[in-house]
């Protein structure tokens, strides 16, 4: 047996046992919480886990990561359990979709096409993605119909660029993408000075868009790029906050002075 087969045989009972579990759950005599869950009601829950994931991930808290994924597998469960019960699909429909198109996306592993480079993994993708589409009957579409709409701004804004960028609508070189952020801020400034509300705020989304180009040039995860510098900010400003108490003082009572000492002192630590 393949060792990749028996790993997934290993797995197969306790996730079997996932999804006994939720049915029982979901069961007349089951949980009433449980029960009374539709689709809708649960999304919520399923953005919570996934980025409790990623949180798990960036703080390198693998025991933790453990029990997050189980909580994210949960979630496939608990969508396939409500699905099989009004008559959609189960969860082996599923499975099996998922392991298909991993074969069928795959040929470079599980076929004789060549791949030696990610980028030529991508391309072949793209390419095999295109003809499912074109098999199932879906006609031409727009090339940015694909972005997922349903993700963060910010993730939705980098798909966007790089999409575009892939057919030619692309600065020549870094530095023109910075003279275009640069541009940005000086009419985000003007729409501060003589704008409405509303175009402000246009101009400030143009900024950010831009921003996010900036670092797709840079080869910048720009999600990844604001959640460590959330991280940070959070870690001067807890060193902000116990200075200023230490002090006797309240972070309201405290000059602006005094935080911005506290934060260099941050900083060079």
């Amino acid at each position: 047996m393949l060792p990749w087969r028996e790993v997934g045989q290993n797995a197969g009972s306790a996730f079997a046992e996932l999804v006994a579990l939720m049915a029982r759950l979901r069961a007349p005599d089951g949980c009433p919480w449980d029960r009374e869950q539709t689709f809708d009601t649960i999304k919520r829950y399923t953005i919570e886990e996934t980025y409790e994931v990623i949180d798990a991930i960036e703080r390198r808290d693998w025991p933790n990561l453990q029990e997050e994924l189980g909580d994210f597998l949960l979630q496939a469960v608990f969508y396939a359990q409500m699905a099989e019960e009004a008559g959609y699909f189960t969860i082996a429909d599923s499975l099996r979709s998922i392991n298909e198109k991993l074969v069928r996306r795959h040929p470079h592993v599980f076929g004789d096409v060549e791949a030696a480079t990610p980028e030529a993994v991508l391309k072949n993708w793209d390419q095999i993605k295109a003809v499912e589409k074109q098999e199932r009957g879906e006609g031409p579409t727009t090339i940015l119909a694909g972005v997922n709409r349903a993700q963060p701004a910010l993730m939705e804004a980098n798909e966007i660029s790089k999409k575009a960028a892939k057919v030619g609508f692309e600065w020549a070189k870094w530095e023109d993408v910075l003279a275009k952020v640069q541009e940005e801020i000086g009419e985000v400034n003007e729409a501060r000075r003589t704008g409405t509300p509303e175009e402000l705020e246009g101009e400030i989304g143009d900024l950010l868009f831009i921003v996010v180009n900036l670092a797709r040039w840079s080869k910048v995860d720009p999600e990844q790029a604001l959640r460590a510098a959330n991280r940070k900010f959070r870690q001067r400003f807890a060193h902000v906050e116990a200075r200023v108490t230490g002090a006797g003082k309240t972070l309201e009572s405290a000059s602006l002075e005094e935080m911005e000492s506290y934060w260099q002192e941050a900083k060079r630590a």
